[in-house]
Order: C-alpha cells, then sequence, then structure tokens
C-alpha cells in the first residue's frame, strides 16, 4: 500500500517543496522498542527511517540535497507505532540524500537534528545521510583483520590523537593532521627520522589508541584554516567518524571511507585499533543535544529533586542502566566493531556505567570479533546517583570478567600524585611507594607479598588476572611524563630526569598488567609543563620530531623495552594462579625492588628472570645467587649477548637490571 504526502500540509508548512516520494505505509516494526532496529534501512528500492521518542507528539523527516544551507527538498510525517516508536518508508533510491528529524514536544517542534543513530553526516554533523557504506569500503577491505590475541596483555597500546602526530611542520607529511596523513608511509622529519605510522611500527607497539575520533562539537569543520584543538570528549553523532579529521568534511562519505583506510593501514602493518568512546557524557551539549532532542530526558540521569547529575564534571551524565541507553551504547559499539573493523574501545569514565552494562560489552564484542578488548578509567568525576555497587568502578572489576581498568595505583606510585605538582613517586625518590608500585608489577591480583594496606589508592588486589590492570605511567591527561618529573624535582638535572623517565616505563613494560604508553613519551614529550592541553594550540600538543634526534637514545630505549616484553611472554602472564606461583618478590627496600620469574613462566623461553629496580640516585651492588646471563642492565641491553655476570653485581643509578637463566 503507498500514499502521497498532503501537498496542501506542505505548502503551508514550507512553501518550496519539490516531488514528492511515494511512502511505504506498511513499514514493519517490533512493538518492543528494544528489539525495533532503530538504524536506517537502505537499499536501492527504498528506505526506511525509525526513532523511539516516547514523548513526541509528531514527528518530521526532512530531505535535502546537501549537508548544510538550503531548504528541504521534501518534508513527511513519520507513522506512529506503538511504545514511542515512529517510522517511515520512502521508495526511491536515496543514496546521497541528506536528512534530518524533528519531534514535536508539548505543541513546540524542537531544533531539527540527525537522529542519535546516524551513520553518515554533512559538515559538522547538523545533518545525516542516506548512504550505502559498501561504497566507503576501501580495496580488500572484506579480508582485512586485525591483530589476534588471547588476553589483553598481549597488546602494547600506543595512545595517540590523530593531530598531534603529524601536524609539526617537520613531520614529513603531506596530509598533517588527518586520517590518511597518519598513515602515510615514507614521511620523514629532521635528520630523516622516520614519523607517523613508520615510527609506530618502528617502536613495535601492538595497538594504536586513538583519542576520541567519532564526530564531535568543539572543532567547527567549516573553518579548518584557523587555528582549532581538542581532544575531543564531547560527542555529538556517536556512529561517525569526526570530520576535521578528513579531506572533505562536507562529503559524508569521505570521513567513513578514509577512516576505513586509516584502519586498513595500521591492520596491514600488524598494529590493531583501539577507539576511545565517550558514551557517559554528552560534554557542553545537554539541552539541545541529540539525545534530549529525540528523547528529551530520557538519556541522562537526574537527582530525586529532577536536577541532572553530572558524574562527569562535563554537565551530564548518560544513563547507561536505562533500556534504551544501554541499548543505543551496545549497539554503536557492535557498530563500529563490524563496519570499522575495530580492535578494541577503551570507556572514558567508565565508573559512571553500569555494570550490567559493561558486562554486556564486552559479552557483545567478543561475539564480533574474540580478539577485540575492552579496558577503561574505573572511576568517576564526581557524585552520581547509580549506587557505587553497581557502577563499573576499578574496585568493581572482579565482577566484570572481561574488563580491564587504569591502575591509577600504579601510575602515581611510580611518579607521584597527578594532582599534585610536587608530589614524587618510586622512580623520582618518593618514601613508602614500593607497595604501590608491586602491586601494579602483578597486575594488581592478590600476591601474599604485597601490603595492602600500603598502597595509595586501594587497600585490596581489585583485578582477578593481571590482564585486567592496564600499567601505565602517563597519558593525555595530566601532565606528560617528562614535565611531571620536571615540576616535581626541580633540584634534578636533566640527565637524572631522563634517567626518571626510562626507569618508570620500564617498569611498565616488565609488569603484569597491560603494557600502555602515551605518545611522545618515547622522546621525552613535554607540553611545556602544560597539565590539561584539551583545548590547546598545535604549538603545545604536537609531536615535535625534534624530539626524536635530540632524545635518541631514548627512543632506541623504549624501543628495546618493547622488544624485551613482546619477546618474553614471563612478562605478561595471563594466569593469576600462575602468577602467584612464579613471580616472588626478593628484596623490598626504599628506592629499591626485585623479583625472580621462575620455570619458564607462560612458556618463555627463559627458565629463570630475575629484576630488579634500582630508583635510588647512586649505583647499587647486588648480590645474586649463582650465574646469570644479562639482558639490561642501565642503558644497555644485551638479550641474547650471553654476558654472564655471578656473584655482585653493580646496577646503575635510577636504573634496570634483567638478569636471565635459559
Amino acid at each position: 500500500m503507498k500514499r502521497m504526502i498532503n501537498m496542501l500540509f506542505l505548502s503551508a508548512l514550507l512553501n518550496s517543496c519539490s516531488e514528492d516520494k511515494p511512502i511505504i505505509n506498511e513499514f514493519k516494526t517490533d512493538s518492543d522498542p528494544f528489539k525495533t532496529n532503530l538504524w536506517l534501512d537502505y537499499n536501492k528500492e527504498y528506505t526506511n527511517f525509525s526513532l523511539w521518542s516516547p514523548a513526541a507528539q509528531e514527528v518530521r523527516l526532512h530531505l535535502y540535497q546537501k549537508g548544510n544551507g538550503g531548504r528541504p527538498l521534501e518534508t513527511h510525517l513519520f507513522d506512529a507505532g506503538q511504545n514511542g516508536l515512529w517510522y517511515i518508508g520512502l521508495e526511491d533510491d536515496l543514496q546521497g540524500t541528506y536528512y534530518t528529524y524533528q519531534i514535536k514536544i508539548d505543541g513546540n517542534w524542537l531544533e531539527e537534528y540527525p537522529g542519535i543513530y546516524a551513520q553518515a553526516v554533512g559538515v559538522n554533523g547538523k545533518r545525516a545521510m542516506v548512504i550505502d557504506l559498501n561504497m566507503t569500503n576501501p580495496e580488500g577491505w572484506a579480508a582485512d583483520k586485525g591483530p589476534e590475541i588471547k588476553h589483553t596483555n598481549e597488546a602494547i597500546i600506543y595512545e595517540l590523537h590523530i593531530r598531534d602526530m603529524t601536524i609539526h611542520p617537520q613531520s614529513g607529511s603531506s596530509m598533517p593532521g588527518k586520517y590518511l596523513g597518519l598513515v602515510e608511509e615514507g614521511t620523514h622529519g629532521p635528520k630523516g627520522v622516520a614519523t607517523g605510522i613508520d615510527h609506530l611500527s618502528e617502536m613495535g607497539i601492538t595497538h594504536v589508541h586513538l583519542l576520541p575520533t567519532y564526530d564531535h562539537y568543539s572543532i567547527d569543520e567549516t573553518k579548518l584554516d584557523s587555528a582549532q584543538f581538542n581532544w575531543g570528549y564531547d560527542p555529538n553523532n556517536y556512529n561517525v567518524p569526526e570530520g576535521s579529521f578528513s579531506s572533505n568534511p562536507y562529503k559524508a562519505e569521505v570521513r567513513i571511507k578514509e577512516f576505513k583506510e586509516m584502519v586498513k593501514a595500521f591492520h596491514d602493518k600488524g598494529i590493531g585499533v583501539v577507539l576511545d568512546v565517550v558514551y557517559n557524557h554528552t560534554g557542553g551539549a545537554f539541552e539541545n543535544s541529540n539525545f534530549n532532542l529525540e528523547a528529551p530526558g530520557y538519556y541522562y540521569r537526574h537527582w530525586e529533586d529532577g536536577r541532572p547529575s553530572d558524574a562527569s564534571a562535563c554537565g551530564n551524565e548518560t544513563a547507561s542502566d536505562k533500556e534504551m541507553m544501554r541499548k543505543f551504547i551496545l549497539e554503536s559499539v557492535s557498530y563500529w566493531a563490524k563496519e570499522y573493523h575495530l580492535d578494541g574501545f577503551r570507556f572514558d569514565l567508565m565508573g559512571i556505567h553500569d555494570i550490567t552494562t559493561m558486562n554486556e560489552v564486552a559479552k557483545t564484542l567478543k561475539k564480533v570479533n574474540p580478539n577485540i578488548f575492552v579496558y577503561g578509567e574505573g572511576w568517576t568525576a564526581g557524585d552520581s546517583p547509580l549506587l557505587a555497587s553497581q557502577q563499573a568502578l576499578k574496585k568493581n572489576i572482579t565482577k566484570m570478567p572481561q574488563i580491564t581498568a587504569f591502575s591509577d595505583d600504579m601510575r602515581d606510585g611510580l611518579k607521584g600524585s597527578v594532582f599534585e605538582d610536587k608530589s614524587t613517586g618510586f622512580v623520582s625518590g618518593a618514601v613508602n611507594s614500593e607497595e604501590s608500585v608491586k602491586m601494579g608489577i602483578v597486575g594488581c591480583i592478590e600476591h601474599p607479598q604485597i601490603d595492602y594496606q600500603s598502597v595509595n589508592y586501594s587497600d585490596a588486589a581489585w583485578a582477578d588476572e593481571p590482564w585486567q590492570s592496564i600499567s601505565y605511567v602517563s597519558c593525555h591527561d595530566n601532565h606528560t611524563l617528562y614535565d611531571k618529573l620536571k615540576v616535581s624535582r626541580t633540584d634534578a638535572d636533566e640527565k637524572d630526569i631522563i634517567q626518571m623517565d626510562k626507569l618508570a616505563n620500564a617498569v611498565v613494560m616488565t609488569s603484569q598488567g597491560t603494557a600502555f604508553i602515551h605518545a611522545g613519551a618515547e622522546m621525552l614529550r613535554t607540553k611545556n609543563g602544560n597539565h590539561n592541553s584539551y583545548n590547546l594550540p598545535d604549538s603545545i600538543n604536537q609531536i615535535d620530531w625534534n624530539w626524536k634526534v635530540s632524545n635518541a637514545k631514548v627512543v632506541e630505549y623504549y624501543k628495546n623495552l618493547i622488544t624485551l616484553r613482546k619477546q618474553h611472554p614471563a612478562f605478561r602472564m595471563t594466569s593469576s594462579e600462575e602468577l602467584r606461583n612464579k613471580l616472588e618478590f626478593k628484596k623490598t627496600a626504599n628506592g629499591l625492588i626485585s623479583f625472580q620469574i621462575k620455570d619458564f613462566a607462560n612458556g618463555d623461553i627463559w627458565k629463570n628472570i630475575y629484576v630488579v629496580y634500582n630508583a635510588k640516585p647512586q649505583a647499587v651492588n647486588y648480590d645474586l645467587q649463582g650465574e646469570w646471563l644479562i639482558a639490561v642492565l642501565g642503558d644497555d641491553f644485551f638479550f641474547d649477548k650471553n654476558k654472564s655476570v655471578k656473584g655482585s653485581v653493580e646496577i646503575p643509578a635510577t636504573s634496570m637490571m634483567v638478569v636471565f637463566q635459559k
């Protein structure tokens, strides 16, 4: 059955409409909104549009020729279904047609918006576009896949912002700040050093973690010639790539195709791609967010008195425990995993989400791809109406058996509190920080040799398995590692700061959790002391490739650390039981931690491994039982050169020693 839109209604409404499309009036939906497909259903014969808006009195569909400017070509009214469902089907091939939805509430029409399930949008994400996604697939996409891993701690994650990596004028990129610029091969910086994807491949990392790369509000895509920067933690369209990283944000298909080309280029290098997702809030957009323009108030949490809650400290928090928000999150991550071949997801302020939702996220994604892993910040930034027992907090990780969380215990144990400039940690001379570091070394599991009452933030183990803990010392938030060491140890000279820096990530790379590095840490990245650069200029945020030249020895040290970890699975045991049986702490003193890993742990080719971290400002003579081969001593990596040592060995100040027995 078909019907034609009432032309008198349209004329009165818009006074300008072209020839209208035949409407399919028997569009099928499930009466249960949670089970209904709310994504655009496109083929060459017809397109089905649907949404859920229980408070709406009427819903309009506007069709446009372009993603910005101009008046609607046509406007149609949705049909009302059961339980807040609205739907309309249009006959014709609408590929390339832009559209918006508009909801009437209490007699008033709200703003037009692209729909929360939009998959393609025009400039600044104001209008969605009907698209045949198959047309955006790069050559060889059907066979594309990322690295295979069984446990999260097999990954070595490198956290970066797309613009930072190539925007410096000496990055050698022909597409600076863009998706394709990041994966452009053969780029060189000062003195011919490899940059971009070649640098990442050279370092040996296994996964890139992309700071938010879905469409966000802060960047005006119509003014990309002007100076703009933002990390992207202000979601606009959750299911569409950000347009400012594309070569043409006006054409909806371009950002999709180029994002896929970027992912494939990483996969071709053996590197997985992790997307940083921010389902927990919508930043500065609240009253007029897409969520509120579709179902006012529903997708957010509120206090009993009706006030919006703000556990994100960004003005609002979403309600993952509500059925339709949970549906949105589950279907969104599944969509990214399937359509864009992503290998992992990092959840911002994961503690705002409920445990059930996060478990469903992991379960859903594992069905898409068993190699996908999920991790997040196991905390909130403020109070939430959601009970703490239901929050996906670090302390509740044991209730989330497939989820990994960041270990702030280890982070601040190594370098000092991120909230106090002068605070120091193990590598920078703090007293009594060893137990916090030891907890990080074992991946935050229960271990009989750790005094949890002396750990900085946790009084008990919070992970069931070591891979459930992210081992790290710095990320995009707060100071870079180098800057933190400089601001907390103003008395130390440059040489000492560099030694502290190297030791901090040496601990990370030889710990049992999942290793995580902040982009540029390997070349002593600085943001000139700034601790919150989310909207600061490129001059603060960019990777200056001159650092790779001036700090070449540090870069080589980091590269060797990564090689050591990849070659020796004993540093990434997957079972807490094996870890407790095979990792034994030997000496713990102020500024000194040592441990032995024994009996070919996790199938390693080395029978026994002995690790010593000397954070003291002077060399230490350390006594060993029996004869050992040196893998690492100070700045030198020997790997399989069979340089032996026995008895007492001198470990240089602020450095690591790794010895082994075959």
